[in-house]
């Protein structure tokens, strides 16, 4: 499905190496997956890992497609159910056509218990779905066995209740278990004594622990210290004590260390070995016993299905009680164990033959990233149990008649057994407002499709709104984009797409930011129609304005958002929780002029540096350049006022501009040579043709500045200052204006120029190479190691780091809120959570 010769173009991974780093790259771009299941886990966990980028994608199911798939499989179409197409030839164009770099391709083999295993060696992991656990058993036994062994995991999803399970082997070596960026802490003093004693700056606490290793960089004195790994041994939060330092030179001043990350081995049990004492992760902190309880029942409904060869029968009381039994038979042999939770164990008992589309996604998610880290190595991997439940969606309806559990040939049937009928024809009817069409929009926008939400039969509507383009960067996490819809508006293209889910949606785009401007289309007027409003967006500050609208609208708001393998919920209900402006989180910190300018010490600063030089150059400087020419159309008559003493605003800095303006190559190189020796004070090596017209730049004999040094954090930098000129100075320009006139004649196209925007995603604008090379050099002078292009790009850029997995788990847990805003549930019903997908831990109040 793809050529293994075609050239990857980085731009198309930008955001996820940020998380990954190359190293991790490169291994997914060499690995193949075997993955088994196309119900709705399934296809999560495909669309995942294929945007992400690995080599090869084998899709494996036996099943053909039902009218009950398309609520839960947003790849497969009605025509696919109509011709009773296979789910696996149904969805494996498409899920090929996310990334025309990962080589997808499909079986339809049997797999069960008498299948010949070997055919899974050539995979480098293996994820089972929708598979009984029996099958699953062996296959991991397989797996386990294999050297190296196949990293294996296994997903179930039963209606209210979903489970992961991973092994990948008894030594799995992780390089980097946490994927944060160690932080650079400056010394205070280090002794000359055996074992020598580092003392922090400020007493900042070091974080370190004792055995861990930390590197030196930027000591004076003891500059035999600088680039040497010495382990630590801690004696307070502020210092350590390293090796002997006795023999070493005195510590004089400055320096700082980094830890350094070192490799982390876990050992991982076949599934048979866990079944009994499970290893589990407690995602959910206000119900500390819920996964022992989800394991035990769970395991029941393995052995139910055994036991009759189906699933529990929705709404069965008779049912139920059998399960319950199984339960407490199958929590009785538990080493490790909680109480049967009776209202679970009915709960899932009733919802078994049912999906929840957004906890597939939440739960695909984690799973995906489990599949990554298992060919990686990056990233602490789960040990071994991972369990959801969402009792809460579902608990208010257990009241509800049974008949409205129950099929009715459309869709929704698989959504109606967790929910009921009545649920299902509030989400119909329901007007949604979602501020942004980029990753979280996108996935979104399919659990809206999956779950029914705004049918124009119903009268109901999804507005969305997004001012942006379609970029290249966007097609690795915004699935519902395609190469061809590059340059093509956001919204638009979102919603024709969201329509091929399911074409009963009536989605409303728009291209509109949704701010103070734009009061007059979203007036109250608009939000007095909405029953609910989601944020997709990256910005602090729009947030704020989304959720002052909908708290002055009394509107409910849905927020949440990512930070490469971190994720938040927030639900904001009025008149039951806080809004989002309730609890502001602390404003970005400015790097101090001061510290730019005179005091860099990392390479934060000379990156904040170089781009502000880029924007003084070719944004500040030519737009004022154009806004004093728009308003004093003649260079001629500038003169004359000028000469006749009258003082005209910014005059002194454009004709500056003016008189320098290069006409030709040569000019440019001089310019460049004489900003290189102001700025960096050294010499560079050329190629032939620069260094000859270099030979004849005359470089002005250094003299010391008799500048003063700013050391005032608080001041401003100088162009937010206004200075009067003085007499000299505004010769000085009469005379370089007079010149110009004489020399060229100023004409009009020399009156205008053309302010760049920095655009960091272009290479071959040049942008980045400023910013890059002038933060190196910069670095050099200040004795600061400089950083790759990639990292500056990210700080220069200030991208955000993101990755598909991290997205599609959040848009699912906000799916699940939303079911409940709906149903107008309590307050404890609620959930904000946050996750980290890298550890993995999560927390939900």
């Amino acid at each position: 499905m793809a050529a293994d010769s075609m050239e990857i173009d980085d731009s198309l991974y930008s955001r996820q190496r940020y998380v990954l780093g190359d190293s991790a790259m490169h291994q997914m771009a060499q690995s193949s997956v075997f993955l088994s299941g196309m119900g709705g886990l399934g296809i999560e966990i495909a669309k995942n890992i294929v945007l992400a980028g690995v080599k090869a994608v084998t899709l494996h199911d036996t099943k053909q497609c039902e009218t009950w798939d398309l609520g839960s499989n947003f790849f497969i179409r009605k025509d696919d159910v109509l011709s009773q197409r296979r789910r696996v030839e149904a969805v494996c164009p498409r899920v090929a056509e996310l990334n025309p770099y990962v080589h997808v391709d499909m079986s339809s083999s049997a797999l069960d218990d008498n299948t010949d295993l070997s055919f899974l060696r050539k995979y480098q992991c293996v994820i089972l779905t929708e598979a009984r656990l029996s099958l699953q058993k062996r296959v991991n036994e397989f797996c386990h066995s294999q050297l190296p062994p196949i990293r294996f995991i296994g997903c179930d999803a039963y209606g209210i209740c979903l489970r992961v399970f991973c092994d990948f082997g008894e030594e799995f070596e992780v390089s980097d278990p946490t994927g944060e960026e160690p932080k650079e802490i400056f010394i205070q003093t280090v002794t000359q004594d055996n074992p020598g004693v580092v003392t922090c700056m400020d007493n900042q606490p070091h974080g370190l622990q004792t055995g861990q290793s930390v590197v030196f960089r930027e000591v004076n004195g003891m500059v035999e210290l600088n680039g040497t790994a010495q382990q630590v041994s801690v004696l307070s939060p502020h210092s350590f004590a390293i090796g002997d330092t006795s023999q070493l030179q005195p510590y004089a001043h400055g320096g700082f260390f980094v830890l350094v990350k070192t490799p982390k081995t876990y050992n991982f049990e076949t599934m048979e070995r866990q079944l009994c004492d499970p290893q589990v992760l407690t995602p959910d902190l206000s119900k500390p016993e819920a996964p022992l309880q989800i394991h035990a029942a769970m395991l029941a409904l393995d052995a139910f299905q055994e036991q009759h060869s189906r699933l529990p029968n929705i709404g069965c009381l008779q049912d139920a009680e059998v399960l319950l039994k199984l339960t407490e038979e199958v929590n009785s042999t538990l080493r490790n164990k909680a109480s049967v939770n009776t209202e679970l164990v009915r709960c899932l008992s009733r919802t078994a033959r049912g999906t929840l589309p957004p906890l597939a996604a939440a739960v695909g998610g984690l799973a995906s990233q489990e599949v990554l880290k298992a060919i990686t190595g990056k990233f602490a991997p789960l040990q071994q149990w991972f369990y959801l439940d969402a009792i809460e969606v579902v608990r208010p309806l257990q009241s509800v008649p049974a008949e409205e559990f129950l099929p009715r040939g459309d869709r929704y049937d698989g959504l109606r057994a967790c929910i009921g009928e009545s649920m299902c024809l509030e989400l119909h009817k329901l007007r949604v407002f979602m501020v942004g069409c980029g990753a979280i929009g996108c996935e979104m926008l399919k659990n809206f499709a999956l779950l029914g939400v705004g049918l124009a039969s119903s009268s109901g509507e999804v507005c969305i709104t997004d001012p942006d383009l379609i970029e290249k960067s966007n097609l690795n996490r915004q699935f519902l984009f395609r190469p061809h819809h590059i340059q093509k508006p956001k919204s638009t293209t979102a919603a024709e797409a969201t329509r091929d889910i399911n074409p009963d949606l009536q989605v409303d785009a728009h291209l509109n930011k949704v701010c103070p401007a734009t009061e007059s289309i979203y007036n109250d007027s608009f939000y007095s129609r909405l029953n609910l409003v989601v944020t997709a967006l990256d910005n602090v500050e729009a947030r704020r304005y989304v959720d002052s609208r909908c708290l002055s609208n009394q509107r409910p708001l849905l927020d949440s958002g990512t930070m490469g393998t971190k994720g938040h919920t927030e639900i904001i209900v009025p008149n039951l929780t806080e809004s989002y402006n309730s609890h502001r989180d602390p404003p970005e910190e400015e790097i101090p002029f001061c510290t730019l300018k005179s005091f860099p010490s990392v390479i934060e600063h000379t990156i904040q540096w170089a781009r502000d030089k880029f924007e003084n150059a070719f944004v500040h400087k030519p737009s004022m350049y154009n806004s004093f020419w728009q308003t004093h159309p003649s260079a001629e008559v500038v003169l004359q006022r000028m000469q006749a003493g009258e003082s005209l605003e910014g005059s002194f800095q454009v004709i500056k501009l003016l008189s320098r303006r290069p006409s030709h190559w040569e000019q440019c190189i001089a310019g460049a040579r004489l900003k290189f020796e102001k700025y960096f004070k050294r010499k560079d090596l050329s190629e032939e043709v620069v260094t000859r017209i270099l030979s004849d730049v005359k470089i002005p004999e250094y003299r010391p500045s008799q500048k003063c040094i700013e050391t005032d954090e608080t001041a401003r930098k100088p162009d937010q200052i206004k200075m009067p000129l003085s007499s000299e100075e505004e010769r000085e320009a009469i005379t370089q204006l007079e010149q110009a006139i004489a020399t060229d004649g100023v004409t009009a196209d020399r009156l205008q120029l053309s302010p760049l925007q920095f655009e960091k995603d272009d290479d071959s604008n040049g942008h980045m190479d400023f910013v890059a090379s002038a933060s190196a050099l910069r670095a050099m002078m200040y004795s600061i190691e400089p950083a790759d292009r990639l990292k500056t790009k990210r700080i220069a850029g200030k991208i955000i780091p993101a990755i598909a997995t991290a997205t599609a788990a959040v848009a699912g847990l906000v799916a699940l809120e939303l079911i409940k805003v709906v149903g107008a549930y309590e307050f404890e019903s609620f959930k904000n959570c946050f996750f980290n997908l890298a550890i993995p831990v999560g927390g939900a109040h």
